[in-house]
């Protein structure tokens, strides 16, 4: 769990801990159902938190031409993941027509993946919650059947910089800042998350178990133990 939450690959993690690449890869899948239950089990817990800033990191699935959607919300003061959920979405620019010729039409499952996460919240955070998030027009409509008595504020998103991958912004105050600078630890010490390398998620799975291993560790060991 140490290695694959500090930027090592499973590869890596197989050199170094002298085993089968196929040991680590099925302890992945091992770990992140386990860590998959105890996240559940921490989220009950979590009702005190009376402020969350949520958004979406992009990856891929195997190649460029097959995008990826991690949406992910915070606790803005204790800076809890709270919830997280993966979903595929087309390809867009000029990468858009060489996807659709090689792969077909790609699904958008973004809004459904974000109805699913923000009804995983509403059963575990208090109803008259702040949110905070950028201006994606379809977050109000999600965010208000979910949390319709919730304190909801959108903003202008601004441009990324160097550090962090882009995930961290241009500009002396970033409003939603807590979840951003989470983007920026997800990328640097989850392997497949940064932007330039090889290691990329060939199944949506091996990501998802990734993500539930590095939220148990994020929430335990890197952030407060008490948060409001």
């Amino acid at each position: 769990m140490q290695l694959l939450t500090h930027n090592v690959n499973l590869n890596g993690a197989a050199r170094i801990l002298r085993v089968n690449p196929k040991t680590v890869a099925k302890k992945l899948r091992f770990l992140g159902a386990m860590c998959h239950e105890l996240n559940l089990n921490t989220g009950k817990k979590y009702d005190h938190i009376r402020d969350i800033e949520f958004d979406e990191l992009q990856t891929i699935e195997h190649t460029k031409l097959k995008p990826l959607s991690v949406a992910v919300a915070v606790s803005k003061k204790g800076r809890k993941i709270v919830g997280f959920q993966v979903s595929r979405m087309p390809a867009t620019g000029h990468l858009a027509a060489v996807s659709r010729k090689k792969y077909g039409k790609r699904p958008d499952d973004r809004l459904n993946g974000m109805r699913q996460l923000f009804e995983h919240l509403s059963g575990q955070l208090r109803p008259n919650i702040s949110i905070s998030s950028d201006e994606c027009p379809f977050y109000n409509g999600v965010v208000k059947t979910a949390f319709p008595t919730a304190t909801y504020t959108q903003y202008l998103g601004k441009k990324g910089c160097v550090a962090g991958q882009g995930e961290l912004k241009k500009t002396a105050f970033d409003p939603i800042f807590t979840v951003n600078h989470t983007f920026a630890m997800l990328r640097g010490n989850i392997s497949r998350l940064i932007r330039k390398t090889w290691n990329t998620t060939k199944k949506i799975q091996g990501l998802i178990d990734h993500l539930n291993i590095y939220v148990w560790m994020h929430n335990t060991q890197r952030t407060p133990l008490v948060s409001n």
